[in-house]
């Protein structure tokens, strides 16, 4: 069985499409260790592990995680191919293991909330609205980047969340949580994205809406 784990807070039209596709959704509901905007985030407990042609994720110890940042971000990285990105520093210990494991370069950016900035689109590929992160892995030639505006996707309590987090992969498809076509940006990314052979899938019935990304375990 597939498995998809999601914020319970995650659109209703969202999860009925899931459903109907036959996957096993994974709410995950508030879990008590930081603050009320993120604690039902999937992208605080864990990091998939993008290993062509197997991701897995990786499921963190939530007693790592701290009420607030940076101690609440300790497993939001993006583990690609070849690279493993996050604010090094500040990475769980045993993520940081299990990624040198496996034989991933660190690559140390500033941006904390890592995932929740970045829509992985394969194990090369990735968008982000971080200038920080996009003019760190500029120096990476094998990684195809592309930059985006930031803004344009709801977070509540904030005036606004991230692309990455309202998104995320499951099978050949990059799938987001509202409608994408609301955000200035929707051309280039369905561009960047059917490039890399994936379809793009979204919902005009409701606004995008960050709930701590769509993680797939396949």
């Amino acid at each position: 069985m597939n498995h998809i784990y999601l914020s319970h807070n995650a659109g209703v039209i969202l999860l009925s499409y899931f459903r109907k596709a036959g996957h096993e959704l994974m709410l995950v509901p508030p879990g008590g260790r930081t603050y009320s905007a993120v604690d039902a985030h999937p992208d605080i407990y864990y990091c998939r592990m993008e290993q062509s042609p197997h991701p897995f994720l990786f499921r963190g110890d939530p007693l790592e995680i701290g009420r607030s940042y940076p101690d609440n971000i300790r497993f939001n990285a993006v583990a690609l191919d070849r690279y493993f990105i996050h604010r090094l520093k500040n990475t769980s210990p045993a993520l940081l293991k299990k990624a040198r494991e496996m034989g991933l370069e660190c690559i140390n950016v500033n941006q904390g909330y890592t995932k929740c900035n970045c829509v992985v689109v394969d194990g090369h590929s990735l968008i982000t609205s971080d200038e920080g992160i996009d003019r760190t892995l500029q120096g990476y030639p094998d990684l195809h980047v592309l930059k985006i505006r930031p803004g344009f996707v709801r977070l509540e309590g904030f005036d606004y969340g991230f692309l990455g987090g309202a998104s995320g992969r499951v099978g050949e498809e990059i799938v987001f949580n509202g409608d994408l076509s609301a955000h200035p940006d929707c051309d280039a990314i369905c561009r960047f994205i059917r490039s890399r052979g994936l379809r793009v899938k979204y919902f005009p019935n409701y606004p995008l809406t960050d709930i701590g990304s769509i993680l797939a375990d396949f």
